[in-house]
């Protein structure tokens, strides 16, 4: 499952690059729809899979073929993600996605064998090939770019959306809680690691004879920055609180909130970078909320499917408050430093204190 994480980071990687030089060439907004399309097929392709896995996940022979199929499929989407960023051609794209969708349905047919749950696995099989049979007409019948190309695909997604909703009605899969925790958890850090290899090219500045100490200040920050992201995310043991079906399906749907936010802080730490080095057509203003609007999705997103589950008296108004100023910050179009610090502040401010041991506990 680790493995099939780092196929899909691979495709993630791709168009936060292209989102990136987008934002430092003052045009990502425009590229921004393309960007998110590109990235929820990604996130939805490793959902399904993560979360049939925790339900069905046998580790067999077959089994691992399917998996290793569905992989490859992603690898080839993955191959052509900057390109379709750039261009909206999904040609070779719609065939690595045909090739994931169809290794998903037939792990769910297999599934199917189980009588306890089979009418769900079935309803998630055909499901699955009703929506991939709208995708394959959705690429012959609309203009990459266009109205109507968005209005399909957000149609579609809604069809996609809609396949657990209706199968899980037959009887919920028994997907493991703590295992689904841990796998979002690891996409988590996975994605924050993004972040860092952006970082890592501020640092890189020292190096050479032009040493330049003006974007490792803006390094330091961005990692105080994903640091205080990375305690916020597991400053709970319990993410899920409950396998109630709303509360996972807000959890693991809200995910997307999270993921994509992550992903876009990255393309814009690369693109303050580029700012600070002299190689950058935006403007610090432009560029400011590229870091605070992630971060405010960030936020609220963590808040949405975490949080408001638990009585946190105060602190329970930490990451709410934190994403406005976040906000804020990036109205008053202030560098990076700014949002470690506001970051540094909603970790400071959610935590719980320590609670003392009692006397003559075991260390």
């Amino acid at each position: 499952e680790l493995f099939f994480d780092l196929v899909s980071v691979i495709a993630i990687a791709a168009i936060t690059a292209g989102l990136h030089h987008s934002i430092s060439e003052g045009h990502g907004l425009e590229k921004l729809p393309v960007f998110i399309f590109i990235f929820i097929a990604i996130w939805w392709a490793w959902m399904n899979f993560t979360w049939f896995a925790s339900a069905f996940d046998n580790d067999g022979p077959f089994y691992r073929s399917l998996v290793m199929l569905l992989m490859g499929g992603e690898v080839l989407f993955a191959g052509g993600a900057a390109y379709m960023f750039e261009t909206g051609d999904f040609s070779w794209g719609i065939l690595g996605w045909c090739i994931m969708r169809v290794a998903m349905a037939v792990l769910w047919f297999r599934a199917a064998a189980n009588e306890e749950y089979r009418t769900t696995c079935l309803r998630y099989a055909f499901g699955v090939l009703f929506a991939q049979l709208l995708w394959v007409g959705f690429y012959f019948l609309t203009e990459p770019g266009t109205a109507t190309f968005y209005a399909a695909g957000i149609a579609i997604f809604l069809v996609e959306f809609a396949v657990p909703l209706y199968a899980e009605r037959a009887r919920a899969t028994p997907f493991h809680r703590h295992h689904i925790i841990e796998r979002y958890g690891l996409l988590t850090i996975i994605s924050l690691g993004e972040v860092i290899l952006a970082i890592s090219l501020g640092f890189g500045a020292l190096y050479g004879d032009h040493a330049s100490v003006e974007p490792v200040i803006t390094a330091v920050a961005a990692l105080v920055l994903v640091f205080c992201l990375f305690g916020l995310y597991f400053c709970e043991h319990e993410h899920l609180p409950s396998t109630d079906f709303m509360t996972a399906f807000v959890w693991g749907y809200g995910h997307v909130l999270i993921f994509g936010a992550i992903a876009v802080m990255g393309a814009g730490v690369a693109a303050e970078l580029d700012l600070a080095t002299h190689h950058s057509h935006a403007s610090q203003a432009y560029v400011a909320w590229w870091m605070g609007g992630p971060l405010a999705v960030f936020l609220t997103g963590l808040w949405l499917t975490r949080d408001r589950h638990y009585s946190l008296g105060w602190r329970g108004y930490a990451l709410p408050t934190a994403a406005v100023l976040s906000l804020l910050a990036a109205a008053a179009g202030l560098p990076s430093w700014a949002f470690a610090i506001i970051a540094f502040g909603a970790l400071a401010g959610r935590i719980a204190p320590p609670v003392a041991k009692e006397q003559g506990a075991n260390l």
